[in-house]
């Protein structure tokens, strides 16, 4: 369905990014991977991706500068020709009240959570618009549409995603180039074990109670938004069926803003 496109997908060495990244190979793209980790982690992402049999390569670009963002992108389009597709996923966390909120953390988390998406947007796009193609996927969050306590940077962040969502979308809706975000709920990415985790020691209860628990309190299906989910709703806003589908966000969350 994607046979020969070219995408670029941000934090694609694991979770989340790299079940985007091995799904749009399987639909026939060259990919560019982007993250962070050990260079054993990094050539398991890059293998994985590449089992398909199209063309994988790898950028260690640092999303909290503008400059690196900026270079990956041109990098992308030096080593493949062009960008048909980008996926904006890569991002980061820290839960605090906003009264305690450290500020670099704050600034940090707006760095690649929201401004690397601009910047690879802006990047990315004279290249769409001269060939009048192009499907750009922004990995938002449910915390993009509600909030929750001890996130504000993070609800922020995503709620500006599903904004710039929108207005890229808008100022390209006259060509064949479309802007749409991926709102999950939870997923059972390291993340949210390391929250599942904090929660099991606070109150004195297993791991799997905790994870009942965190559940119970935002999706009613009881079950986790799995990264291949995810991956297969990228996939679809990618292909022929979405071409008219624009400016929307697609909400994986098990029933959490239903409430």
């Amino acid at each position: 369905m994607l046979e020969d496109k070219i995408a670029l997908v941000t934090g694609s060495t694991s979770g989340i990014g790299l079940a985007i990244a091995a799904d749009l190979a399987a639909a026939g793209c060259t990919v560019m991977l982007n993250g962070l980790g050990e260079a054993a982690q990094i050539e398991a992402a890059r293998a994985e991706v590449a089992r398909y049999g199209k063309a994988v390569d790898f950028h260690p670009a640092d999303l909290s500068r503008r400059d690196q963002v900026e270079a990956l992108v041109a990098d992308t389009q030096r080593r493949f020709g062009r960008i048909d597709i980008l996926v904006n996923n890569a991002g980061i966390q820290h839960t605090a009240p906003v009264h305690e909120f450290p500020p670099e953390r704050w600034d940090l988390i707006l760095a690649i959570n929201l401004s690397a998406v601009f910047h690879a947007t802006r990047a990315a796009l004279p290249g769409m618009q001269a060939r009048g193609h192009g499907r750009i996927v922004n990995i938002a969050s449910v915390h993009g549409l509600v909030a929750s306590v001890d996130k504000s940077a993070y609800v922020a962040a995503k709620h500006g995603v599903i904004g710039l969502t929108k207005v890229v979308a808008l100022e390209n809706a006259g060509a064949d180039i479309t802007c749409n975000a991926v709102c999950p709920g939870w997923v059972l990415t390291p993340l949210v074990r390391k929250q599942i985790e904090d929660r099991a020691a606070r109150e004195g209860c297993t791991p799997e109670q905790a994870e009942r628990d965190l559940l119970a309190e935002k999706q009613p299906s009881l079950r986790f938004t799995r990264p291949e989910d995810i991956a297969g709703a990228v996939r679809f806003l990618c292909g022929p069926a979405a071409a008219n589908m624009t400016g929307t966000q697609m909400v994986l969350d098990g029933g959490w803003v239903a409430r």
